[in-house]
């Protein structure tokens, strides 16, 4: 007997057909996570019963049961355009959509603005991402068929007959499915969890660590073990095996390396320290009705998309804007980038942020601004864009 090594598992999640019913799996569902806390406890009454004695009678069984989960997990490489990137089910189990994929396509021309127009009709919608020389970007206004425009220019203007790469890009939709994930130990004979029903309330994305991450928080409808499992759970007639162990290859990316444009006139910025996109469905689990034990649906509010930022305060007209637009409480469009070779970016969009007026921090020798939970709007599902390449 001995302990068991806190990194000897291994983490598979897979997006759910019927919520709480328990998916299945493959080895290419394998994710490079971090981190998984979760939590499992019965709904805390109390007694009122007079006893006869100070002492705590106990409460009866079938009472309420919450589960909530908390899943970090590195953001690494997207090696085969061919199949949707493994953290997949866990966004569109958070935000919504299924994603949107472009093979890409080949460059009739291009200005040195942000003006594409592809050889063939490019199939792209506003909100589809486009990724060119180890950059990403996000089409703002689709021209025709065949040209769009970009919410800015890429560095490098894209030469005549060049192709850009491929995409995934996801973004809010109004129901929210479900994802099971796996948590499989070494040895064998560890106790082995599964989760299901997993419903994704909070992602978080912070910049500037020492690599880029992805964390997710919300609530599961259940946790069963190899230690209780019962035939049944989860539509499941026996604990599934894990797949076939190999080895998992992957990079993960720095988390210094990327880009960030901001501004109504965007304006790439070289001075932000530290920023964290908020995405949260603020859910409400259909757990308290009459009859029931676990929850039985998903049920999000109104979801809130912020950012907080922290940049160095500059003489130049884009930071000054940035202050103008504050005191102004009027919207502008933020861009974040994700590392910074094709296969290894992730890109965030939004195009109506309005900011809060920034904290003036001179505690450092150098004056830095602090931009606390700007606010993303929008008209109808599209107050952020998310994106692969």
């Amino acid at each position: 007997m001995s302990y068991i090594p806190s990194n000897d598992n291994r983490f598979y999640v897979a997006l759910e057909q019927s919520y709480g019913v328990a998916a299945t799996i493959s080895a290419s569902n394998r994710i490079p996570a971090v981190k998984l806390t979760a939590k499992q406890q019965t709904e805390k009454v109390q007694r009122a019963d007079k006893t006869g004695s100070r002492t705590f009678a106990g409460v009866p069984s079938g009472l309420r049961i919450q589960t909530s989960f908390g899943l970090t997990t590195y953001m690494a490489t997207w090696d085969d355009p061919g199949v949707l990137p493994p953290y997949d089910p866990l966004f569109q189990a958070c935000l919504g959509a299924s994603a949107a994929q472009s093979a890409g396509g080949n460059i009739a021309s291009a200005s040195g603005s942000s003006t594409l127009t592809f050889s063939t009709p490019h199939g792209l919608s506003v909100g589809s991402a486009v990724s060119s020389g180890g950059e990403i970007r996000f089409v703002t206004v689709v021209v025709n068929a065949d040209t769009v425009e970009l919410n800015a220019a890429f560095t490098v203007t894209p030469a005549t007959n060049s192709q850009t790469g491929p995409t995934a890009m996801y973004q809010p939709a109004e129901s929210l499915a479900s994802v099971t994930l796996f948590d499989y130990w070494s040895p064998s004979t560890a106790v082995q969890r599964v989760l299901a029903g997993m419903a994704i309330d909070t992602l978080s994305i912070k910049l500037n660590g020492d690599f880029h991450e992805f964390d997710f928080t919300g609530q599961a409808q259940d946790l069963v073990d190899t230690a209780s499992f019962e035939s049944g759970q989860f539509g499941l007639a026996a604990f599934p095996a894990e797949p076939t162990v190999s080895p998992i290859n992957y990079s993960i990316i720095p988390g210094n390396l990327g880009q960030v444009w901001l501004g109504s006139s965007p304006a790439r910025f070289y001075t932000l320290t530290a920023a964290t996109i908020t995405f949260s469905n603020n859910l409400d689990l259909r757990a308290s009705e009459f009859g029931t034990i676990l929850p039985s649906a998903i049920a999000p509010g109104q979801r809130t998309v912020s950012i907080s930022f922290t940049i160095f305060e500059m003489d130049n007209t884009a930071t000054a804007a940035l202050y103008q637009a504050a005191r102004q409480r009027s919207p502008i469009s933020v861009m974040m980038q994700l590392g910074q070779q094709q296969g290894q970016l992730f890109g965030i969009y939004m195009s109506g942020v309005v900011p809060d007026v920034p904290a003036f921090d001179d505690s450092e020798t150098r004056l830095q601004w602090q931009f606390q939970s700007c606010r993303a709007q929008g008209t109808v599902n599209d107050e952020i864009y998310v994106a692969f390449a």
